[in-house]
């Protein structure tokens, strides 16, 4: 009964794409229409904060503290940003449509002034900053097309590594998009990519954390943590600090290892649950590092935050998400499952200020919308949701300043880059500038 309960949930994580007769091509720009510091910390402490708290309580953020974290491809703190853009146009890259995007964490990636991403046939794409198809290039056959390969990338200097749900890692030449070499795993592939140097690290659905040669794709080290029964359709995350790399695993244990040989250094485990239903509905955010403390949370009503060097909890709030943190100078930002922002204080965990971002949404749909991330500046948050909006908020006093309808389904996480900003559809790339 177990293995017919895991192959029903392996296949539902990683079925096939299904193709529509939309072919590739940028859309004409559009005008975009909308639709309609310092501070004093204070405590609050409930079992499930859905209210508005603090409200009118005004954050004074210093511009000249705040600036955009260099070591962002190690630590995941990538949420602050120079977007200064009034989101006045938008122009679309279309492809077939990927059946199972909902189960999927897409992420672009960018190369100067080019963008990369990849089709539903697996083929990688690179556009130029003008959104010209600059190459394509594709390593899959016949049969692993028509399934429709779910990938995920990272790149380091001229080079674009590839891993994803076949089990296949690949490296191509970024400049030209020549495949430089391919290699297959045992095992499916589940997690952000990181790389460091000569080495890249990917966790696969088993729950294992492995180190390749970006020379040749060879396996250096692999490290086991415990197999969960069924697979995590929450993509897994991993961070680098000094010569540690820590990740989380489908269980919600977070684990320290070495860079060098993978020897452990810690794990600590968030969730005693052993029951079924609790490990296979369990989402974890991203796990962000600033100054050696880690902070991630969980559709549980749990942030956490966790000394780096130990793994010893310096504290947890009661607060049920899975998008990815924000740190904003002392402050910690996130947004709840049911829409609500919270500003916290970092260092003790004390929330300062709750505000509904999603009283505009009538009551009756309020339940089926949640949050899927969001990046800011200094004096805006821009959230993306599962129904197709970008929520624009004043970040001081957590007003809402517009919505934006992208799509009427879910959208990715913004990405920035040259003061464009770029979300992820289940049949397009979205630009706005």
């Amino acid at each position: 009964m177990t293995k017919k309960i895991n192959l029903i949930f392996f296949l539902i994580l990683f079925s096939s794409c299904s193709f529509h007769s939309g072919g590739g091509f940028w859309t004409k720009q559009e005008k975009l229409d909308s639709q309609d510091g310092e501070f004093k910390s204070l405590i609050i402490k409930q079992e499930n904060p859905t209210k508005e708290f603090n409200k009118s309580f005004n954050l004074r953020v210093k511009k000249g503290e705040i600036k955009v974290d260099p070591f962002i491809n190690r630590n995941n703190n990538d949420g602050f940003n120079l977007f200064k853009s009034n989101i006045e146009k938008i122009t679309k890259y279309n492809f077939s449509k990927i059946k199972n995007y909902h189960l999927f964490d897409p992420n672009l990636i960018f190369h100067n002034e080019n963008v990369l991403f990849f089709d539903s046939k697996g083929t990688i794409l690179k556009f130029d900053k003008n959104s010209k198809l600059v190459w394509k290039s594709n390593n899959y056959s016949k049969d692993e097309k028509k399934t429709g390969p779910l990938i995920t990338l990272a790149n380091y200097k001229d080079k674009l590594i590839v891993a994803d749900n076949f089990a296949k890692i690949y490296l191509l030449d970024i400049l030209n998009g020549k495949i430089l070499w391919t290699k297959k795993n045992e095992i499916p592939f589940n997690s952000e990519i990181k790389v460091l140097k000569d080495k890249f690290f990917v966790i696969d659905t088993h729950n294992n954390l492995n180190c390749f040669s970006l020379k040749d794709g060879s396996k250096i080290w692999s490290f086991s943590t415990e197999r969960s029964f069924v697979n995590s359709f929450k993509k897994l995350s991993i961070i680098f600090k000094d010569q540690s790399v820590i990740f989380n695993n489908s269980l919600g244990d977070i684990t320290a290892v070495d860079i060098i040989n993978g020897s452990l250094l810690w794990q600590i485990s968030t969730q005693n649950s052993k029951i079924f239903e609790d490990i296979m509905s369990l989402k974890t955010s991203e796990l962000v590092e600033n100054n050696n403390s880690i902070y991630f949370s969980n559709n549980k009503n749990q942030f956490f935050s966790i000394d780096i060097n130990s793994g010893a909890i310096n504290w947890i709030q009661n607060i049920s998400s899975n998008v990815k943190p924000g740190i904003l100078g002392s402050l910690l930002l996130t947004i709840s499952d049911d829409g609500y922002f919270f500003v916290i204080d970092k260092k003790s965990g004390n929330i300062i200020r709750i505000t509904d971002i999603f009283n505009q949404i009538k009551s009756n749909k309020k339940k089926k919308i949640y949050p899927i991330g969001f990046i800011f500046n200094l004096d805006k948050l821009f959230i993306s949701t599962s129904n197709g909006r970008v929520i624009v908020t004043d970040i001081k006093n957590g007003q809402i300043d517009r919505i934006i309808k992208i799509d009427n389904d879910k959208i990715s996480r913004p990405f920035v880059k040259n003061q464009n900003m770029y979300l992820i559809k289940s049949n397009s790339i979205v630009k706005l500038n």
